[in-house]
């Protein structure tokens, strides 16, 4: 990053007289005060440490490579500037095109922050210091904090954002600034958790007191809701952080009043804004602002414990899982607004899955794990990590899929004017969301609740853990997704009893993803194995788990066995797009056949009855793969598909009708 330090260091010359040395907080503010409101609560990634094949890899990637990359976009493209004209230090008008471009440095920092939680670096918290030093000159004295309507609030960057006297709040449903405050907001919290400065926390709490002064009931203030959800997750995030109950009621302001015509002039379904929040059943609209929506909401639901909104969000999640979600674990059918479709509307050549909405739906099932513990959510978890999410980022970390098609010609240009991934977008909300994300996935691999550690993911690694009565650490070593097997080594500080959970995956307990949009077309009947210290154990499966309690001694060993198999998907019949086809998944892996691996039969690919398939380590293809083939097909995992040019793909292929009936 040495550029980027250059970079930053040259601006900060230019606004020396504005800096303020970053602070670290006084031991009363050294605490996180508010309650999440959650029973489960992840493991820390700060106490996670991947080692793995898979997944080590990727957050590496975007560690060394995507960051510095994004940065050096953001300063190509006038992020920073922006901040800078903002607060006087430079000449000039907004620079870029969108009313958002604000949030792409703020995510980046969120990414930066979490990979300094897991692995601190003196010299990426400088570059961060810079960065908050550049957002501080851009915010008024107020805490206003939005650089393009700064800069010239009668000119927004995009046309359809409409200004009549150039004033704040002009156009919430198009302007972003409440959006813009929430990601600075979640930015803010984490920057803070990972080194303790309250540089980039001021900014927040700053910009979150004029919300509280500005918008809610009472003389003066306005009465609205956000175009674009997200500032109710910060304004949670930063409660959270800081214990002002006034962040909290007016998260909960905005999505009570939501889809309200006597308080607001309503943004429609687009917005998730045509009925009240609690009275919402279906998934509509714009994907990314749904799932941000039903995050906050289920917030809601833990910490005050509300059943109107843990009953909307338990309607909103079935409706999207039963109907609404491809196979990869993509949300999002259409182009046009960014949006779901109708039930069952799952297009594959046009779907969108924008890679944003699979990080927010995530996001939304892991809250819902931690109100539940149910094991679903990480089926769906799991599905998304491994297929419709880091499908948006391209092997060497500098290429991005803004939406994740299931099948292309080779021709059609899905991906923002590309057939393939992109260097990066005038709208790069995804690129920079994924570097927000990544970092922070090995907090998904743990869960802990009184004196239970639940083991959501499998993935090589070391973990320290506290639970009520015990100190343990854990280890885990597999080669998890291309084989199923799974050894636990518990080493708890000292012999006592507790509860291990260890999820069974739901493709290893034949279920595709909850409910009945998909199946396999036959049952794997190989059986799940658990081995305590070398010997079987029979019994222990409770609700999708392994559950073992007892007392455990250190260097006791968990040996997991999840037999994989090649295995045929089929949709429901009411997905029209999908009928007379099949798809192929061996583990959490769903699998694509492009043009490059099948050239001279590619349009001819059908599925055959009873045919095998074998399964090989490709350590040199794409990273290294297992791939799927036989004399009919080679298929690799859609993950990595169009990292080698562009061609054609498939991940639903057709299959002859006798191969359409199920046993």
């Amino acid at each position: 990053m040495k550029k980027l330090i250059w970079m930053a260091a040259s601006v900060l010359v230019m606004v020396a007289s504005c800096k303020k040395e970053a602070e670290k907080p006084s031991d009363a503010e050294d605490t996180i005060y508010a309650e999440s409101g959650y029973p489960i609560e992840p493991v820390n990634i700060q106490n996670v440490k991947i080692k793995d094949e898979f997944w080590l890899p990727i957050i590496q990637r975007v560690q060394e490579k995507t960051i510095e990359y994004a940065l050096e976009k953001c300063r190509e493209e006038g992020r920073f500037d922006n901040f800078l004209i903002a607060g006087g230090k430079m000449e000039g008008g907004t620079k870029g095109v969108m009313p958002f471009d604000d949030t792409d440095v703020y995510k980046i920092i969120e990414g930066a922050s979490n990979s300094l939680i897991s692995a601190p670096n003196p010299t990426l918290e400088k570059l961060l210091d810079s960065l908050v030093t550049i957002i501080e000159v851009g915010q008024e004295a107020d805490g206003y904090l939005t650089t393009w309507r700064t800069i010239n609030p009668a000119k927004p960057p995009a046309s359809w954002v409409k200004v009549d006297k150039g004033e704040r709040w002009e156009s919430l449903e198009a302007s972003h600034e409440l959006y813009n405050a929430g990601h600075l907001y979640e930015a803010a919290a984490v920057h803070y958790k990972a080194t303790g400065k309250r540089n980039f926390l001021d900014i927040a709490i700053k910009n979150a007191d004029l919300m509280v002064e500005t918008f809610g009931e009472g003389k003066g203030k306005i009465a609205a809701v956000p175009g674009h959800q997200i500032i109710e997750t910060g304004l949670i995030q930063l409660y959270q952080a800081t214990g002002k109950k006034e962040y909290f009621d007016l998260a909960k302001y905005f999505l009570d009043h939501r889809g309200k015509p006597d308080h607001h002039e309503l943004f429609g379904a687009y917005s998730q804004d045509h009925l009240p929040v609690v009275d919402q059943d279906e998934v509509v609209g714009h994907a990314v602002r749904a799932v941000y929506m039903y995050a906050a909401m289920t917030d809601i639901a833990a910490i005050e414990k509300d059943s109107a909104y843990l009953k909307a969000v338990n309607a909103l999640w079935d409706n999207t899982v039963n109907k609404k979600m491809y196979i990869t674990g993509g949300i999002g059918a259409k182009h046009d607004g960014e949006a779901f479709g109708e039930n069952y509307e799952l297009p594959n050549l046009t779907a969108y899955n924008e890679t944003c909405a699979s990080i927010g739906d995530v996001y939304w099932n892991h809250r819902l794990h931690n109100l539940t513990g149910d094991v679903k959510y990480f089926d769906v978890i799991e599905r998304t990590l491994y297929n419709g999410l880091i499908s948006g980022l391209s092997l060497d970390g500098q290429q991005f899929f803004y939406p994740n098609a299931l099948e292309s010609d080779g021709v059609y240009k899905f991906n923002q004017g590309a057939c393939t991934r992109k260097d990066w977008f005038d709208c790069s909300c995804c690129p920079t969301n994924v570097i927000r994300f990544i970092p922070a996935m090995p907090g998904l691999i743990y869960s802990k609740d009184d004196n239970t550690l639940f083991v959501n993911l499998y993935s090589a690694n070391t973990a320290k853990v506290e639970l009520n009565d015990h100190k343990v650490e854990v280890e885990q070593e597999t080669s998890y997704p291309w084989n199923g097997k799974v050894k636990l080594t518990v080493k708890p500080e000292k012999a006592g009893e507790f509860t291990i959970k260890l999820r069974i995956p739901g493709w290893a307990r034949n279920e595709v993803l909850p409910g009945d949009l998909y199946h396999y077309a036959s049952k794997d009947e190989a059986g799940n194995k658990i081995f305590l210290n070398g010997e079987k154990l029979e019994e222990g499966v409770d609700k999708g788990y392994f559950t073992v309690t007892r007392i455990w001694e250190p260097g006791d060993e968990v040996e997991l066995e999840f037999p994989m198999s090649v295995r045929k998907v089929i949709a429901n019949p009411k997905v029209e797009e999908d009928k007379g086809k099949m798809s192929l998944e061996y583990g959490p892996i769903v699998y694509a056949v492009e043009e490059i691996d099948n050239k001279g039969q590619f349009d001819d690919i059908q599925l055959t009855a009873n045919e095998e398939f074998k399964v090989e380590m490709q350590p040199d293809l794409l990273g290294g793969v297992n791939t799927i083939s036989n004399d009919n097909l080679t298929a690799i995992p859609y993950y990595a598909w169009s990292n080698r040019g562009v061609g054609k793909m498939k991940v639903w292929l057709p299959v002859k009708e006798a191969e359409e009936k199920t046993e």
